[in-house]
C-alpha cells in the first residue's frame, strides 16, 4: 500500500458524524488498550475531529495522534479540531497497525483499537466490548486476529450446517463400512 503524507493544513472542517467509541471504565489496573474506535472511513481529516470532540471532554485536550500507515491511505500532518489543532505522526514498525495512540500534554496517553470501517456491526460490537474490558491483555492486533478466527469458525460451521441440511453424506449401507456410491 502506498501512503501519502499530506503536508498541507486544512483549516475548514466538514461536519463529522458522532464518533463510535467504547472506552474502558476507570480502574486502578490498566490494560493494554483504553478502548476501541470504529471510524466510518479511512479519512483522518474527517474522522479525528469527532473523536477528539468526545475525548477532549473526558481526557483533556488531545494534542497529538499517532497511527500506523498500513490502514490509512493519507496521513495529514495537522488536523483542525474544535478549538485547536491535533498533530498527526506515524510509525510503521513500532506501532501496531490496528492501534491509534492519543497524547495529551496535560493528561497522558491512551491507546485505542481501530476497528476497520468496513467491519460488520456485529463484529464491531464484539470488538468494542472486548477492547473496553478493564485489565485486558490482548493487543489491538490480537483482538483483530481473534475476531478473524471467530468469523472463520462461524463461516465454516455455517457451511457445514448448510451441507448437512442439503443432504450431507449418503447413508451407510447396512453391514458395510463404505457408502453405496463408493
Amino acid at each position: 500500500m502506498t501512503v501519502t503524507i499530506d503536508r498541507t493544513t486544512v483549516y475548514e472542517r466538514a461536519p463529522s458524524p458522532p464518533a463510535r467509541l467504547s472506552l474502558v471504565p476507570v480502574t486502578p489496573v490498566p490494560g493494554l488498550l483504553d478502548g476501541a474506535w470504529w471510524p466510518r472511513s479511512r479519512d483522518l481529516l474527517r474522522e479525528l475531529p469527532a473523536l477528539t470532540d468526545v475525548l477532549d471532554a473526558r481526557w483533556g485536550r488531545i494534542t497529538r495522534v499517532s497511527v500506523n500507515p498500513t490502514h490509512w491511505p493519507v496521513i495529514p500532518r495537522k488536523v483542525p479540531v474544535t478549538g485547536h489543532t491535533v498533530h498527526v505522526g506515524w510509525f510503521t514498525d513500532e506501532q501496531d497497525p490496528h492501534k491509534l495512540i492519543l497524547l495529551s500534554y496535560t493528561a497522558g496517553r491512551w491507546d485505542l483499537l481501530v476497528i476497520p470501517p468496513e467491519t460488520s456491526a456485529a463484529a464491531a460490537a464484539r470488538l468494542m466490548a472486548a477492547a473496553a474490558t478493564a485489565d485486558g491483555l490482548l493487543t489491538a492486533s490480537g483482538l483483530m486476529a481473534s475476531e478473524t478466527a471467530t468469523r472463520d469458525a462461524r463461516e465454516a460451521l455455517s457451511q457445514e450446517e448448510e451441507w448437512e441440511t442439503d443432504g450431507g453424506p449418503a447413508p451407510m449401507a447396512a453391514g458395510s463400512r463404505t457408502r453405496p456410491d463408493s
